[in-house]
């Protein structure tokens, strides 16, 4: 028998061979689909579009830029067409865009990771992955993947609460660096948001032979990640606008070591307006102005009835406490945090027509700001809030 070639032989055996397939795709309509893809696992991951802005994660930032400048692009619509299930090319889903145009080239290339090429010198829209895979690995890990969390009914009232801690200054949102530990219920505010520490898993070894830990970190989204601790400092080393929620608490008010802000000596003062308003008459007996000064109390409200927040009325000093090595901004903080729920909602007009809303008046008797102030004075401030239906003091589990 005859040898045969291997054509000869495969044919012999009834087997078709296929052709080799060359991609036609050219080196940037690859880099466009790359690029596009990128995209579209952030879609997945998040359920959205990426989106501009300051408070954005860099990552995001950089995939909506990159959208944009994909959307421009004549050829990705038949390009991508495929791959567009969400409709991104179709839709404005980058709210808040940036003006690319106005960015210099510079800043651009380097929003995008797009590289210069013989060829392409000039081109901006030349997209380009230019993280190694181990770049990138270490970049995922750094962020980690964050998925939906399941039981975030149980987290939401603690974001709600901290918030509120937050806006009151009950705690303070300080620079991650001078404190860099990290313990399960601790706050931060990373990439813009604001993230609580749920889990702390079993200590393991780092590659640098250092100890480590697998968190379990939410987020006021309704999201979750599961990232490692030094991938979480390393997060908040690098960002800005990283901070640490400070624990909740008045804070040393009375000390031997003076802070800024700190006075030798100083006065609570309790007001009460003489307002004609109809709603300042009416409550005129529990409407009460909580204010601390330095000074006397007379050259603090001289003038009060110009001033809209005395409520451009002439004011009567129901109550003074003198106190001594104290700090007035947490004295005043601690006020507004535990009469916030009690704070007037009372628009006027200043001297020259505007509305304006005076801060600082509470609807509370009396007796309770003198027992609120006794309580700082012995430190039990910490163990009440304010109760708006009994109008008293009430201890923590009671409310």
């Amino acid at each position: 028998m005859a040898e045969m070639n291997d054509d000869e032989l495969l044919d012999a055996l009834g087997v078709e061979v296929a052709p080799l397939k060359v991609s036609s795709r050219t080196p940037r309509e690859e880099r466009i689909i790359a690029g596009f893809e990128d995209i579209l696992r952030f879609h997945q991951a998040h359920g959205r579009a990426p989106l501009h802005g300051e408070d954005r994660d860099i990552f995001e930032r950089l995939y909506a830029v990159r959208l944009d400048q994909i959307r421009k692009l004549p050829e990705a619509q038949m390009l991508l067409a495929g791959l567009d299930a969400p409709g991104l090319l179709l839709s404005g889903a980058a709210a808040a865009s940036t003006d690319v145009d106005a960015m210099d080239e510079d800043t651009l290339l380097a929003e995008l990771g797009i590289v210069d090429s013989l060829t392409d010198q000039n081109d901006v829209t030349v997209l380009r992955h230019v993280r190694s895979h181990v770049e990138k690995r270490a970049a995922a890990e750094e962020i980690a993947d964050r998925t939906s969390c399941p039981d975030f009914d149980r987290f939401q009232p603690l974001f709600e609460q901290a918030e509120r801690d937050l806006k009151s200054g009950y705690r303070m949102a300080q620079r991650f660096g001078r404190n860099a530990s990290i313990a399960s219920g601790d706050y931060f505010i990373v990439g813009g948001q604001l993230a609580y520490v749920a889990e702390i898993g079993e200590t393991i070894k780092a590659p640098n032979g250092e100890s480590d830990a697998r968190l379990r970190v939410i987020y006021a989204n309704g999201t979750e990640s599961n990232l490692l601790r030094r991938s979480l400092q390393r997060a908040l080393y690098k960002d800005e606008t990283g901070r640490r929620l400070s624990d909740p608490g008045i804070g040393p008010l009375f000390g031997d070591a003076p802070e800024q802000d700190d006075i030798e000596s100083g006065t609570i003062y309790v007001l009460r307006s003489l307002s004609k308003h109809p709603f300042v008459v009416e409550h005129r007996e529990l409407i009460h102005k909580i204010g601390v000064t330095g000074g006397k109390v007379e050259t603090r409200i001289a003038g009060a009835e110009k001033d809209a927040t005395y409520l451009l009325a002439d004011i009567e000093v129901v109550a003074t406490y003198k106190l001594h090595n104290l700090n007035r901004t947490r004295l005043e903080n601690i006020f507004h945090r535990l009469f916030s729920a009690a704070q007037i909602d009372l628009t006027i007009e200043d001297r020259f027509g505007h509305p304006v809303k005076p801060r600082e008046w509470f609807l509370v008797p009396l007796h309770v700001i003198d027992e609120a102030v006794q309580r700082i004075r012995d430190g039990s401030i910490t163990d009440v809030v304010y109760d708006l239906k009994s109008a008293r003091l009430v201890g923590q589990t009671q409310q």
